[in-house]
């Protein structure tokens, strides 16, 4: 049985970015992760692992459903209720930069508060 998140945790973490084959091989030189190829339908994006095997992160291409996401470093924060913290986003000042999409029985979309910095909410 799986466990439900903690509101408020990162549940994680990716990058969108033009060069992810590129990217990749950086981050496997600094870090020493491994990566596992993900098939996006004609291409893959990549599953960033640690040294124990543990699925990290992500680097994706710049494209498709991700064409419009900013090339920067995206936490996922989980959140009790996606449509919820949407309104609250947009009540604040924030704005939806892409999405909502779609993952399994939970939505997601990128945020940007009103500082310019974004992020993801992710929930039911």
């Amino acid at each position: 049985m799986e466990e439900t998140p903690v509101a408020g945790s990162i549940g994680w973490h990716d990058i969108a970015v033009n060069d992810a084959e590129g990217l990749r091989s950086f981050y496997e030189a600094v870090f020493g992760w491994t990566s596992e190829g993900l098939d996006m339908g004609g291409y893959e994006d990549y599953v960033m692992k640690d040294a124990a095997g543990n699925a990290v992160s992500g680097i994706c291409h710049r494209r498709g459903s991700n064409a419009n996401l900013p090339s920067q470093w995206l936490i996922y924060v989980h959140v009790p209720s996606f449509q919820v913290a949407l309104d609250a986003c947009l009540a604040n000042g924030g704005k939806l930069v892409d999405g909502p999409r779609e993952m399994g029985e939970s939505k997601y979309g990128i945020i940007q508060d009103p500082a310019g910095a974004v992020c993801a909410i992710f929930g039911p």
